[in-house]
């Protein structure tokens, strides 16, 4: 179990939820992201991070923060996808705040339809190098390529933004424009980048957001990309009600002595801090 600098209790009742989802069966290239969620936990050890975010929140005073562990991956996506459902709307129901620790993108797909059917409309921040909007995948419509073009065609976001894209494609492209998705490319990127939303904000974070010198722990590596500092600097400046998170993508068999790990930790917990600071001042 994960301890998040010794901020997780054993308490029936919780405000934010860490899950983990041990899968990437829909990988299209290096096999390992299942092995995120445990390299996240073991990164999160009190016995090297404080509980204490940078935004004054102490995550072991301030909230309370529970592990719920590892939801079962037996009999492919599909059963996969529908306890990921269950497991989230059953978070939501509880009136806490779901982390999912992945995994690969594919994950997203069916947390983001638990978020739908209980929370509308719904805003989603997308940090990544891609887009991951192809119509299908070698053949794979669930592929950790496609989860976006699903959540599009579905109608489960009102409004998508998409930080940090430098590989994508002219189709998709085209799908950005038709479905008024946001991008917002790393070469277009300003130092102060200002993200606005109006409605409850679901964060999908995938490391490979974040440029290799920081997380070279991916299976998809694209220089040029975020540094943490950008994406932490970008958190801190939300003004969102922010409903959930997920972070995927985490290889360890590429990841050197932990760094992609620690920036997942990192992110993770600055995004815990954001929740519990907006929630404490409304």
């Amino acid at each position: 179990m994960s301890d998040f600098g010794g901020a997780v209790k054993k308490s029936s009742n919780y405000d934010l939820a860490v899950i983990g989802v041990p899968f990437d069966e829909k990988s299209s290239y290096l096999r390992g992201a299942a092995k995120g969620p445990a390299a996240i936990r073991e990164a999160s050890t009190e016995a090297m991070i404080n509980p204490c975010t940078e935004l004054g929140v102490d995550l072991a005073l301030d909230t309370v923060l529970k592990d719920l562990g590892d939801i079962s991956i037996k009999g492919g996506f599909f059963r996969l996808a529908s306890r990921l459902e269950e497991k989230i709307t059953e978070i939501i129901n509880a009136k806490a705040v779901p982390f999912v620790l992945g995994g690969d993108h594919s994950i997203s797909y069916p947390v983001v339809k638990a978020f739908a059917k209980k929370i509308k409309p719904l805003d989603i921040l997308h940090f990544d190098a891609h887009p991951d909007m192809y119509d299908e995948y070698n053949g794979d419509l669930y592929s950790h390529a496609c989860p976006f073009a699903r959540i599009l065609e579905e109608g489960l976001a009102r409004h998508i933004v998409q930080v940090g894209i430098r590989a994508a494609n002219p189709a998709q492209r085209k799908k950005a424009e038709k479905f008024g998705v946001k991008w917002i490319e790393m070469k277009d990127l300003l130092e102060k980048t200002s993200l606005e939303f109006s409605n409850p904000l679901y964060i999908s974070f995938d490391v490979d957001a974040l440029d290799p010198a920081f997380a070279p722990g991916v299976s998809h590596c694209e220089p040029g990309g975020l540094s943490t500092r950008q994406v932490i600097n970008m958190i801190h400046n939300l003004n969102a009600e922010i409903v959930g998170m997920d972070v995927v993508e985490v290889n360890p068999y590429k990841d050197i002595s932990g760094i992609t790990a620690s920036a997942a930790v990192k992110v993770t917990m600055e995004v815990m801090g954001k929740v519990v600071q907006i929630g404490s001042s409304q």
